[in-house]
Formats: structure tokens, sequence, C-alpha cells
């Protein structure tokens, strides 16, 4: 007797807590997009960075929220909880920070106008977006001995952390040719940036077991000698940028000085992170599947 193939229905894909997170996610950043979409008003680069933001965690949710509603995901060659507890993480990252730039950006006070009023809203969805992401971050998590997910535990969310605020840094970057130090800085973060996104891609890939060293031993030292690196850069980024430099007034939108006042800050908060990252790393023992 032949036997005929039948697409099953995960209904706990929709019904469990991770799923009504991101059900709710899809529909608030569907929500932020069309309101600010319905003004007209999201022109230059942060208005179509949150654009991006909002419709890309809109799709790829919708498309996570498919795949695991009708089993799909077991067909994909990668590592699918690494994979969703990566953008889960990614993706509560970019919404707050869109949900604290297109308020910056857009709206003005008096808030009186409907288009004004729309793009509270919006932010209003953003920002209960952003809860909605972080609560699938908390749900998905690894519990204390459960480390068959890299990325769903402390270090391997602490790893999407550093390469996102990394970008942000390099968003930031201006006028670091002519300083040495500076542009060791500039080294540091891109360095750290390439293998933390190495270490990431290869995780989600399956293909961190196929390095022939003890990787655990390799991840606490990459994650020492990064600390090291960006000890140095959370020291000579300030005494380079700021060195007989006060702020200059007026201080526009696209003032050098605020985007090295914020690299300085983005490298401290960094620097905790590997601290951090370091700590528990060098606790762990990480278990993958095959």
């Amino acid at each position: 007797a032949g036997t005929m193939a039948v697409a099953t229905v995960n209904v706990r894909a929709l019904t469990s807590w991770v799923g009504i997170a991101r059900l709710f996610a899809i529909v608030l950043s569907c929500l932020a997009f069309s309101l600010v979409a319905s003004t007209g008003k999201f022109e230059g680069a942060s208005g179509t960075w949150c654009m991006f933001t909002w419709c890309f965690c809109f799709a790829v949710t919708l498309l996570v929220l498919l795949l695991e509603l009708l089993e799909l995901y077991p067909m994909l060659p990668l590592s699918w909880d690494d994979f969703t507890s990566a953008f889960s993480m990614l993706a509560a990252l970019m919404v707050f920070t869109s949900s604290v730039v297109f308020p910056a950006s857009f709206i003005s006070s008096p808030c009186s106008s409907n288009q004004c009023a729309r793009q509270a809203v919006a932010t209003t969805a953003s920002c209960l977006c952003f809860l909605a992401y972080a609560a699938e971050v908390g749900l998905t998590r690894a519990k204390p001995g459960d480390i068959s997910s890299f990325l769903s535990t402390v270090p391997g969310l602490l790893k999407v952390f550093e390469a996102y605020v990394a970008c942000l840094i390099f968003s930031l970057l201006d006028q670091y040719n002519n300083e040495p130090g500076l542009m060791w800085c500039v080294a540091v973060y891109s360095i750290c940036f390439i293998i933390t996104l190495l270490i990431i891609i290869l995780t989600i890939g399956r293909c961190l077991t196929s390095i022939p060293c003890p990787l655990e031993k390799v991840l606490v030292g990459y994650n020492f000698l990064a600390l090291l690196m960006y000890i140095t850069a959370t020291v000579i980024w300030p005494l380079y940028s700021f060195r007989g430099r006060s702020r200059p007034n007026p201080c526009g939108r696209n003032c050098s000085w605020d985007k090295h006042l914020g690299v300085t800050f983005l490298t401290i908060f960094n620097l905790i992170a590997y601290l951090v990252d370091l700590v528990y790393s060098s606790r762990m023992v990480f278990i993958r599947a095959p």
C-alpha cells in the first residue's frame, strides 16, 4: 500500500506563549509601519531605518510563524532554535532603537495635528512591539542546565547584542582618518564585529561542531581578547575625540561632536557586554545538537 504525505498543522505554534508573543509582534509592527506610511513622513536615514525595521521584523516573524505552524522548519539546513533566538533578540534591539529614533526625529511639540496623532500611535505600537519581542526572548532563553542551543543562552544572546551595538557604532563613525588612535579603535570595532558575526552565522549553520579544536576554550579566549581590545578603545576613543575640543554651539543634527559622544557610550555598552559574556561563557560547557 502506498503512503501519502499529509501536511500537518501545529496549532501550538499559535496558542503557546511564544506564539502569542509573535502574533502580537506581527500585528504591532504592521500597525506601526502602516500608520507611518499613511503620513508619508519617513524621509531621511532615520525614517528609512524605522520603516525597514518594522517591515523586516513583520515579514520574518510571519515567516517563522508559518514555518512552525506547518512544521516545515525541520527541512531547513540550519539550527532552528538558534535562528529564532538570534532573530528575536535582533528584532527586540532593532525595534527598541526605532522606538527611540522615530519620535525623536519626527514628532514635534505641541502634537495637535492628525498626522502627529498617527505618528504618536505608531510610536506606541513600536514600543509594545519591542515588549513582545523582549517577552519572546525571555520565553525562549535557555533555562539553567539547558544549553543545547547556544544562541538562546546568555552568552549567545550577548553575541547578538555585541554585533548590533557594533553596527550602531559604524553608523556614527565620523572624522577619524587623521588620528592613529581613532583608527585603532575602528579596527577594534571591525575585528570584534566580524568574529562575533562569524560565530553567530556558524552556530546557526551548525558548522561550529566541525572545528577541530576545543571550541569552549576558543570562545572564552576570544571573549577575553575582545574585552582587552574594547578596554583600549574605551580609553583611547574619548581621549583622541575630545582632546582640545569643546562642543560647538550650535551643534546640529549631524554634529560630529555628538556622534563621537555616541560612539563613546556605545563602546562602554559593548565593553560591559563582553565582560558579562566572558564571565558567563567561562562558567558554561556548551552542548550542541549534531
